[in-house]
């Protein structure tokens, strides 16, 4: 092979595959190119004048990196790693670098080996980071945990990159024995470790680049990106479904800076990513916001694999892999090939993939209790200020604001005043164990809405207008073993299973996505008519690591102060 590479290069014989024709996007020296590029076994051996067993003509067109999704939860998809590469490698991206923790809340270790058994059944490049939080903070009640021990035997893999964004700043500062340990892990392995930094001080970002985090996908400020980079940090730009933060961030990115940027998605619904696609949006969001063409390209796809290491990615040159994208229109970022490991990606090729078979206590993960009315009231004891969680839409960050209650006795939904109830239920060992509290935002007037996605411990988290809808949400995912469901008038309007660990289906994506489509349908009959996906918004609500507040399944929890505080005060 390596002796096959040296002859193509040096034109003592052909290359595999020549593309002529077209003309380069030179990342390095933000220049174009006009050559043909030789590959031999996925491989780029050289930009020139060559000849080769198979000649691609791009007939004009412009050639450029394929996309690198920095930082993504596969299984925000809703989808397994298969069906998710079918919907992303359309709009070009042919490598993501992936932390799978949202499956390993629920099932630990055998979550991770299932999404890297599935990731080795499709052509999309997929390098994992190892869930450093599992659960999120210590109080959790998810279904796994996941300590140093459980981790260090999987960086052996040459898939894995490192340790996943560190969430728990708590333990991180304190430098508690075992998150201490899976840092130490991944420095002694020589692997990267990611950062979650959201809303944390300069103080933090100290400690966290003392502790060697390279990266902060949770930037929403300019100041805040600055602020990283300045410290050495690289800083990704995210567009997600809820986390939307490319333009606010832009700002900050310049010419002199701009290597220690990059995109990523994070968590995208996969009707979105099907839509409006993926990296592709988010380079052509950045070059409508006004950045040069050439940097926006570039992080979209060499900066990240600068980040991580990734030495025969994100470029077209001699020894990097042949990760190509054909653009007809660079502004707009039409695609029209993309090409991976030196082949054209058709879709009609993985029409026939047969669909994964989880062992049968991944499809088995949704255990609750018998409930009733009373265990969803909030006693209402005094005139004191109730306690709301305020969503803000499209962001992850929620506020907190306060009421005067209209009556005592228990907390009565108030659509009118879009004052709704959310219950947190633990589903992972079937304990009555629910937090109950207020949110504003979601905009609803009637029935509700309820999924057992729910970041990142995966319990099952409802909003709605009344008891009755809230608890025929609930028993609706206990019957289906999770997923995502409307109800109204104490019925199902709809729901999409998603079996598998209460996170992913085992359809088709065609079938998920028309699934969504009628689910989204339903919706309308709540009244719902945000320009936000409520069902991403209510997910994240039961982070308790980014700021201010959060619904958990011990109750209504004030992220700063790091404690549990109660619906009315005292």
């Amino acid at each position: 092979m390596f002796i096959h590479r040296l002859g193509a290069a040096g034109h003592r014989r052909k290359a595999d595959t020549v593309i002529k024709n077209g003309k380069i996007m030179d990342v390095f020296n933000q220049e174009w190119i006009e050559a043909d590029i030789a590959i031999v076994n996925g491989a780029i051996v050289g930009l020139g004048d060559y000849e080769g067993e198979e000649i691609i003509d791009a007939k004009g067109q412009m050639i450029v990196p394929g996309f690198i999704d920095g930082h993504v939860h596969i299984e925000s998809s809703m989808v397994t790693p298969p069906e998710f590469a079918k919907a992303v490698i359309p709009h070009g991206v042919t490598t993501v670098i992936t932390d799978p923790h949202e499956i390993a809340n629920v099932s630990g270790a055998k979550g991770l080996r299932f999404m890297m058994g599935q990731a080795d059944l499709t052509p999309l490049n997929i390098y994992f980071m190892l869930p450093s939080c599992v659960p999120a903070a210590a109080f959790e009640k998810s279904g796994a945990v996941l300590r140093a021990e459980d981790l260090k035997p999987f960086y052996g893999r040459d898939e894995v990159l490192g340790l996943a964004e560190v969430m728990d700043y708590v333990s991180v500062e304190a430098a508690e024995p075992d998150m201490a340990q899976k840092l130490f892990d991944a420095h002694a392995a020589g692997k990267r470790i990611d950062g979650h930094l959201a809303g944390l001080s300069a103080k933090f970002v100290n400690v966290y680049r003392a502790a060697g985090v390279l990266t902060d996908h949770e930037v929403t400020t300019p100041e805040e990106a600055l602020e990283r980079v300045r410290r050495g940090m690289y800083v990704m730009l995210r567009e997600g479904s809820v986390a939307k933060n490319v333009r606010r961030v832009l700002p900050a990115v310049n010419e002199k800076n701009a290597r220690r940027f990059f995109f990523c998605t994070d968590d995208k619904h996969l009707d979105e990513l099907i839509e409006e696609g993926s990296i592709n949006h988010q380079v052509k969001l950045a070059i409508q916001s006004g950045l040069d063409p050439f940097l926006a390209y570039q992080l979209g796809s060499l900066n990240a694999a600068e980040c991580y290491g990734l030495h025969t990615k994100g470029a077209i040159a001699p020894g990097y892999d042949a990760d190509l994208l054909f653009i007809s229109d660079l502004t707009n970022v039409q695609i029209t090939q993309t090409m991976i490991n030196g082949t054209i990606y058709r879709a009609a090729n993985d029409a026939g993939a047969a669909l994964c078979k989880p062992e049968q206590d991944m499809l088995q993960t949704v255990h609750l209790p018998d409930l009733e009315t009373k265990d969803l009231q909030v006693p209402i004891v005094s005139d004191k200020d109730i306690r709301i969680i305020e969503i803000i839409p499209n962001q992850l960050e929620t506020k907190l604001v306060v009421a005067k209650p209209k009556e005592r006795g228990f907390f009565k939904a108030d659509p009118e005043s879009d004052l709704l109830k959310i219950a947190a239920v633990e589903r992972h060992r079937g304990i009555k164990e629910i937090g109950v509290g207020i949110v504003k935002g979601f905009g609803l007037k009637d029935g509700a809405i309820a999924a057992t996605i729910a970041h990142d411990s995966h319990n099952v988290i409802a909003v709605g207008t009344n008891d009755q809808d809230l608890l025929q949400a609930i028993e609706t995912l206990k019957e289906i073993g999770g997923g995502l469901t409307v109800a109204k008038g104490g019925k199902e309007l709809h729901s999409v299973a998603l079996p598998i660990a209460g996170l992913l289906s085992d359809k088709p994506l065609e079938d998920v996505n028309d699934s969504l489509k009628v689910l989204h349908e339903a919706l309308k009959q709540t009244g719902f008519s945000g320009d936000f996906n409520p069902f991403l918004t209510l997910s994240f609500l039961a982070l308790p690591v980014i700021p201010d507040m959060k619904m958990t399944t011990e109750g209504l929890f004030d992220v700063k102060a790091f404690t549990h505080i109660p619906v009315q005060s005292s």
